[in-house]
Protein backbone atom coordinates (compact mmCIF):
# COMPACT_ATOMS: atom_id res chain seq x y z
CA UNK A 1 0.00 0.00 0.00
CA UNK A 2 1.35 3.26 -0.73
CA UNK A 3 2.65 5.33 1.75
CA UNK A 4 2.87 9.32 2.84
CA UNK A 5 5.71 9.70 5.33
CA UNK A 6 6.19 13.69 5.62
CA UNK A 7 4.10 17.04 3.99
CA UNK A 8 5.79 20.10 4.41
CA UNK A 9 5.39 23.89 3.38
CA UNK A 10 8.67 25.86 3.78
CA UNK A 11 9.91 29.28 2.33
CA UNK A 12 12.54 29.18 -0.60
CA UNK A 13 13.52 33.13 0.22
CA UNK A 14 14.38 32.21 3.50
CA UNK A 15 17.10 29.37 2.53
CA UNK A 16 13.94 26.66 2.59
CA UNK A 17 12.92 27.37 6.40
CA UNK A 18 9.85 24.94 7.28
CA UNK A 19 6.96 26.55 8.31
CA UNK A 20 4.94 24.12 8.53
CA UNK A 21 5.59 20.08 8.74
CA UNK A 22 3.79 16.54 9.58
CA UNK A 23 5.22 13.38 9.45
CA UNK A 24 4.07 9.62 9.59
CA UNK A 25 6.85 7.97 10.99
CA UNK A 26 4.99 4.51 11.79
CA UNK A 27 6.70 2.14 9.70
CA UNK A 28 9.46 2.81 11.19
CA UNK A 29 11.41 1.24 14.36
CA UNK A 30 10.92 3.65 17.17
CA UNK A 31 13.94 4.23 18.31
CA UNK A 32 15.00 5.04 14.51
CA UNK A 33 12.23 7.68 14.46
CA UNK A 34 14.05 10.91 15.36
CA UNK A 35 17.22 10.48 13.32
CA UNK A 36 14.50 9.89 10.34
CA UNK A 37 12.40 12.75 11.16
CA UNK A 38 15.36 14.92 11.37
CA UNK A 39 16.61 13.64 7.59
CA UNK A 40 13.12 14.51 6.41
CA UNK A 41 13.45 17.72 8.00
CA UNK A 42 16.58 18.05 6.04
CA UNK A 43 15.64 16.46 3.36
CA UNK A 44 12.86 19.11 2.86
CA UNK A 45 14.89 22.02 3.73
CA UNK A 46 17.48 21.32 0.64
CA UNK A 47 14.86 19.91 -1.98
CA UNK A 48 13.61 23.56 -0.96
CA UNK A 49 16.57 25.51 -1.81
CA UNK A 50 17.41 23.45 -4.92
CA UNK A 51 14.20 23.98 -6.66
CA UNK A 52 13.49 27.08 -8.70
CA UNK A 53 10.38 29.10 -8.31
CA UNK A 54 7.63 27.72 -10.65
CA UNK A 55 9.44 24.50 -10.87
CA UNK A 56 8.26 21.15 -9.75
CA UNK A 57 10.62 18.00 -9.12
CA UNK A 58 10.37 14.56 -8.54
CA UNK A 59 13.45 13.38 -6.62
CA UNK A 60 14.46 10.14 -6.04
CA UNK A 61 16.45 8.70 -2.73
CA UNK A 62 17.73 5.18 -3.00
CA UNK A 63 15.21 3.86 -4.03
CA UNK A 64 13.54 4.14 -0.87
CA UNK A 65 11.21 7.07 -1.10
CA UNK A 66 10.32 9.69 -3.06
CA UNK A 67 10.24 13.79 -2.59
CA UNK A 68 7.91 15.76 -4.67
CA UNK A 69 9.10 19.64 -4.53
CA UNK A 70 6.97 22.74 -5.66
CA UNK A 71 8.30 25.79 -5.60
CA UNK A 72 5.25 28.48 -6.01
CA UNK A 73 7.15 32.10 -7.73
CA UNK A 74 6.42 33.68 -4.64
CA UNK A 75 8.89 31.38 -2.91
CA UNK A 76 6.59 29.38 -1.23
CA UNK A 77 7.35 25.04 -1.56
CA UNK A 78 5.21 22.21 -0.50
CA UNK A 79 6.91 19.12 -0.22
CA UNK A 80 5.53 15.58 0.49
CA UNK A 81 7.63 12.44 1.00
CA UNK A 82 6.57 9.15 -0.08
CA UNK A 83 7.35 5.50 -0.93
CA UNK A 84 7.98 4.91 -4.30
CA UNK A 85 4.60 3.26 -5.42
CA UNK A 86 2.70 6.71 -4.88
CA UNK A 87 1.42 7.94 -7.73
CA UNK A 88 3.09 11.19 -8.71
CA UNK A 89 0.36 13.20 -10.16
CA UNK A 90 -1.76 12.17 -7.06
CA UNK A 91 1.73 13.51 -4.57
CA UNK A 92 1.52 17.05 -6.98
CA UNK A 93 -2.30 17.27 -6.21
CA UNK A 94 -1.85 17.47 -2.57
CA UNK A 95 0.93 19.49 -3.02
CA UNK A 96 -1.17 21.97 -4.45
CA UNK A 97 -4.11 21.30 -2.37
CA UNK A 98 -1.74 21.85 0.70
CA UNK A 99 0.26 25.22 -0.73
CA UNK A 100 -3.58 26.89 -1.60
CA UNK A 101 -4.90 26.02 1.62
CA UNK A 102 -2.11 27.59 3.74
CA UNK A 103 -1.14 30.77 1.88
CA UNK A 104 -5.10 31.38 2.28
CA UNK A 105 -4.85 30.65 5.97
CA UNK A 106 -1.40 32.75 6.21
CA UNK A 107 -0.37 35.34 3.84
CA UNK A 108 3.24 36.55 3.18
CA UNK A 109 3.58 38.65 5.79
CA UNK A 110 3.05 35.74 8.49
CA UNK A 111 5.36 33.56 7.22
CA UNK A 112 8.49 35.30 8.52
CA UNK A 113 6.74 34.16 12.63
CA UNK A 114 6.25 30.85 11.55
CA UNK A 115 7.72 26.84 12.42
CA UNK A 116 6.55 23.66 12.81
CA UNK A 117 5.86 23.81 16.50
CA UNK A 118 3.70 27.04 16.05
CA UNK A 119 2.16 26.12 13.17
CA UNK A 120 1.39 22.84 14.20
CA UNK A 121 -1.70 23.64 16.48
CA UNK A 122 -3.12 26.81 14.37
CA UNK A 123 -3.20 24.34 11.52
CA UNK A 124 -4.05 21.14 12.39
CA UNK A 125 -5.58 20.58 8.77
CA UNK A 126 -1.87 20.12 7.64
CA UNK A 127 -2.02 16.60 9.85
CA UNK A 128 -5.66 15.52 9.09
CA UNK A 129 -4.13 16.10 5.22
CA UNK A 130 -1.32 13.57 6.03
CA UNK A 131 -3.98 10.97 7.58
CA UNK A 132 -6.40 11.63 4.78
CA UNK A 133 -4.08 11.53 1.74
CA UNK A 134 -2.87 8.25 2.89
CA UNK A 135 -5.24 6.59 0.62
CA UNK A 136 -3.97 7.98 -3.11
CA UNK A 137 -7.77 7.92 -3.75
CA UNK A 138 -9.33 10.37 -1.72
CA UNK A 139 -6.90 12.78 -2.98
CA UNK A 140 -7.04 12.16 -6.89
CA UNK A 141 -10.84 11.51 -8.34
CA UNK A 142 -9.26 10.57 -11.33
CA UNK A 143 -7.66 7.06 -9.48
CA UNK A 144 -11.25 7.67 -7.98
CA UNK A 145 -12.68 7.10 -11.13
CA UNK A 146 -10.21 4.61 -12.12
CA UNK A 147 -10.53 2.11 -9.38
CA UNK A 148 -14.68 2.44 -9.50
CA UNK A 149 -14.13 1.49 -13.56
CA UNK A 150 -11.68 -1.85 -12.95
CA UNK A 151 -14.29 -2.72 -9.88
CA UNK A 152 -17.34 -2.59 -12.52
CA UNK A 153 -15.31 -4.94 -15.07
CA UNK A 154 -14.85 -7.18 -12.86
CA UNK A 155 -18.58 -7.45 -11.86
CA UNK A 156 -19.85 -7.11 -15.54
CA UNK A 157 -16.91 -10.00 -16.02
CA UNK A 158 -18.63 -11.97 -13.16
CA UNK A 159 -22.31 -11.19 -14.58
CA UNK A 160 -21.17 -12.36 -17.82
CA UNK A 161 -19.87 -15.74 -16.50
CA UNK A 162 -22.97 -16.24 -14.05
CA UNK A 163 -25.07 -15.92 -17.28
CA UNK A 164 -23.93 -18.66 -18.85
CA UNK A 165 -24.64 -22.07 -17.79
CA UNK A 166 -21.97 -24.23 -16.82
CA UNK A 167 -20.15 -25.49 -19.84
CA UNK A 168 -21.64 -23.07 -21.90
CA UNK A 169 -19.19 -21.19 -24.12
CA UNK A 170 -20.33 -17.97 -25.93
CA UNK A 171 -18.96 -19.02 -28.91
CA UNK A 172 -21.25 -21.88 -28.71
CA UNK A 173 -24.21 -19.97 -28.13
CA UNK A 174 -23.70 -17.74 -30.71
CA UNK A 175 -23.15 -20.28 -33.38
CA UNK A 176 -26.75 -21.69 -32.18
CA UNK A 177 -28.76 -18.92 -31.96
CA UNK A 178 -30.73 -18.21 -34.85
CA UNK A 179 -32.04 -14.60 -33.42
CA UNK A 180 -28.85 -13.25 -34.92
CA UNK A 181 -28.03 -12.69 -38.83
CA UNK A 182 -25.11 -14.24 -40.79
CA UNK A 183 -24.12 -10.95 -40.81
CA UNK A 184 -23.68 -10.74 -37.10
CA UNK A 185 -22.34 -13.88 -36.02
CA UNK A 186 -19.33 -13.01 -39.11
CA UNK A 187 -18.66 -9.90 -36.98
CA UNK A 188 -18.20 -11.40 -34.06
CA UNK A 189 -15.80 -14.15 -35.06
CA UNK A 190 -14.23 -11.24 -36.74
CA UNK A 191 -14.06 -9.10 -33.86
CA UNK A 192 -13.08 -12.21 -31.56
CA UNK A 193 -10.07 -13.07 -33.66
CA UNK A 194 -8.85 -9.43 -34.01
CA UNK A 195 -8.74 -9.20 -30.04
CA UNK A 196 -7.53 -12.54 -29.55
CA UNK A 197 -3.88 -11.15 -29.28
CA UNK A 198 -4.66 -8.36 -26.98
CA UNK A 199 -6.04 -10.51 -24.05
CA UNK A 200 -5.02 -9.08 -20.81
Amino acid sequence: MPKVFSIAVANRNDAGRILAAEHDLTSFNYFQRGSVQEFLGFFIKTATERTSPGMRQKIEEQNMYVGHVYVRSDGLAGIIVTDMEYPTRTAFTIVNKILEEFSSKFPTSQWAGLNPGSTASTYPELKAQLVKFQDPHAADPLLRVQRDLDETKIVLHKTMESLLNRGEVLDDLVQRSDQLSSQSKMFYKTAKSTNSCCTY
